[in-house]
């Protein structure tokens, strides 16, 4: 990557940054703290950003599937437990360390030099993440204009549909009692002859429903496998280059345009969660949905289950998309003294509120829907892909009015990946701007516009015949053990390098000092408790891993080595960075180690009014610039 050509970038402090200026951003206003990089225009702005971000897809579609799964209302406890101990803690941590040193996830490792390498991880992985999650915002784009019709495309069987489809269950035989004795026969059979199964001996015909077809044959013209790529499905292409183009409209100045879209993006999904709540209420069966949900009687006796724990505690962790560089990327644009603490609390408890509140909207719908099809609710729940574009359509063409709740349900899928798409492409546009502050300030539109166009072209893989098992095998890897990794080594490297002790005074610097007391919990945590938890999930995953499959699609061997190419050219990046500090740091192994161990010359707050008697010693850019030739070295330490 050209990145680690920069003049500076693989030093281990022998060098300071005088590279920033003290230039007026066009982009900043005279109310900002930070008149370099800017700062939000408000609190609300960044809340929402931060809400927006964390709360996303996987709240909608996997949050009420695992609930269920594991024992209902009782998921809760370990749910919570897993927030308390895993989740907040690291949430916290990084909003900390982002507003702390106003750096992005890469440049922020000033703190850290060793480790560089997993800002970079970071920002890789969130670079792959935006590729395919756009291509699920076109998926629901697309279905978000199919709804535009007085019936639904994929409420019946229609031209496209094959033989399998069908909107009932279809006998095939049964055991009835012909003169005295029990025969086993064709169901036509039965019928023709007036004659009746015996109750419990019935076999169905396998049967694909109406709107489990229209996704797979119309929607995404799905072909065999991985190695069929077939081609570009035309339609989706547009959707995909629309749904870059308002990312990109979002972001054209930045946090000072996104901050304001998002007061749309990250509200109204809780007015359409509303709407279909109340609406699924009113339902007949909506109650055994919910209780299917929550469970009538919770099941305490799956809290003895390990694999209930592992589920609570990684639903957590990707659920507020701690370890992606996001957090620390939103943070980093808060003025110094911001309460990084109450924000922490208050994004985490709403996003988890979120996941329980939407799991009562998703379950009553489907509860209905198991009555009208007269299957029980466990046959027509599922999660990710199967709930969203085929379990939750089915139920909503039932419903009279169905076009309008089938607009209001793929907006609100629209709005959650939007926002929490604005969050990654500010996380890729935040490290190019502490590459190259001056650049950035000057052509931040044809740069967003340009990052946008490159991943768009990238995406148009996943939206061939083929492109579902792209995002699906892109997911699999990249959003599993490459954040894990991120996530174990930041951690490590900042309370047990860097030293937890001393980034517990560096908060205190920012939102006043506190009690022993107040921060024994958040000590308990960072030393001990969210480390061992992380590596547990880790390793738990390693030990668990099976190859990629899409449904009954089994992917070739080939697939699954571009999967391990994937994540090892993201994790890849932490080793080769460390190895080259070290090699061009000064003195022996050791002295080398530990020069690359400490901070850098230039860490600390970014403007010296808010250094204090701890970072005097940093020196003022502005002070220093006549005597350097500026450089790009902002993304050095």
């Amino acid at each position: 990557m050209g990145m680690l050509s920069l003049p500076g970038f693989l030093s281990c402090g022998k060098k300071k940054d005088f590279s920033l200026t003290h230039e007026k951003d066009s982009e900043s206003s005279d109310s900002d703290e930070n008149s370099e990089r800017g700062n939000w225009s408000n609190k609300g702005d960044y809340l929402l950003s931060m809400v927006g971000y964390a709360v996303g897809l996987g709240n909608v579609w996997r949050f009420p599937y695992l609930t269920y799964q594991n024992g209902g209302g009782a998921f809760l406890i370990p749910y919570t437990l897993m927030l308390a101990l895993a989740g907040l803690p690291l949430f916290f941590l990084e909003c900390s360390l982002g507003q702390f040193g106003s750096l992005g996830p890469v440049s922020i490792w000033r703190v850290l030099p060793l480790f560089q390498g997993v800002g970079i991880t970071m920002v890789i992985i969130s670079a792959f993440v935006t590729i395919y999650y756009n291509v699920i915002i076109a998926y629901a784009l697309y279905y978000l204009f199919a709804s535009f019709q007085k019936v639904l495309p994929w409420s019946d069987c229609f031209s496209w549909a094959d033989e399998l489809c069908s909107k009932t269950q279809i006998v095939s035989d049964c055991n009835t009692t012909l003169n005295g004795e029990i025969v086993h026969a064709n169901y036509s059979y039965v019928m023709s002859n007036n004659l009746t199964c015996i109750n419990g001996t019935i076999s169905y015909k396998p049967v694909q429903f109406p709107s489990e077809q229209y996704w797979n044959k119309v929607a995404l013209q799905r072909s065999s496998g991985l190695e069929d790529t077939g081609r570009v499905v035309w339609y989706l292409a547009l959707c995909l280059l629309l749904s870059w183009i308002i990312v990109g409209a979002a972001l054209f100045k930045g946090i000072k345009s996104s901050g304001k879209v998002v007061y749309f993006t990250a509200l109204f999904p809780y007015v359409i969660l509303l709407i279909l709540l109340v609406r699924g209420a009113t339902l007949e069966g909506a109650l055994d949905g919910i209780e299917y949900y929550i469970g009538r009687q919770s099941n305490i006796t799956k809290l003895m289950e390990a694999e209930v724990w592992k589920d609570a505690a990684t639903q957590i962790f990707y659920s507020l998309s701690v370890a992606w560089g996001g957090l620390v990327a939103l943070s980093s644009y808060n003025k110094f003294h911001n309460n990084c603490y109450s924000d922490a609390i208050i994004v985490c408890v709403t996003n988890c509120v979120t996941s329980v509140f939407a799991g009562f909207a998703i379950f009553s719908i489907l509860g209905h829907m198991a009555f009208v099809s007269k299957r029980p609710v466990s046959e027509v729940v599922d999660s990710g892909f199967e709930l969203a574009f085929v379990a939750y359509p089915e139920a909503l063409s039932k419903l009279p009015v169905s076009p309008l709740w089938s607009f209001l349900f793929f907006f609100m899928l629209l709005l959650l990946g939007l926002d929490s798409q604005f969050a990654s492409i500010e996380t890729l546009t935040t490290t190019i701007q502490d590459i190259s502050p001056r650049v950035m300030r000057k052509l931040r539109l044809p740069i967003t516009l340009g990052l946008c166009a490159v991943l768009f072209f990238l995406g148009l893989i996943c939206v061939t015949q083929a492109g579902i098992y792209w995002v699906n095998l892109i997911d699999h890897f990249c959003a599993g053990w490459g954040i894990l990794i991120s996530a174990v080594l930041e951690i490590v490297g900042i309370v047990y390098i860097y030293g937890g002790n001393r980034f517990i005074e560096d908060i205190e610097m920012m939102i006043g000092k506190k009690s022993f007391y107040f921060w024994l919990w958040w000590r308990m945590c960072w030393f001990f408790i969210t480390p061992v938890l992380l590596m547990a999930i880790l390793v738990w995953s390693l030990i668990t891993f099976s190859k990629p499959t899409y449904g009954s699609v089994v992917y070739p061997t080939w697939g699954t080595a571009v999967g391990w190419c994937m994540i090892i050219f993201c994790v890849i990046w932490i080793p080769i960075v460390a190895i080259i500090k070290v090699v061009k740091a000064e003195g022996n192994l050791i002295q080398r180690l530990v020069s690359c161990c400490r901070p850098a010359a230039n860490w600390g707050p970014y403007l010296a009014i808010h250094r204090g008697e701890r970072y005097s010693h940093v020196v003022d850019p502005k002070k220093e610039k006549e005597h350097e030739i500026p450089t790009v070295s902002a993304f050095v330490y």
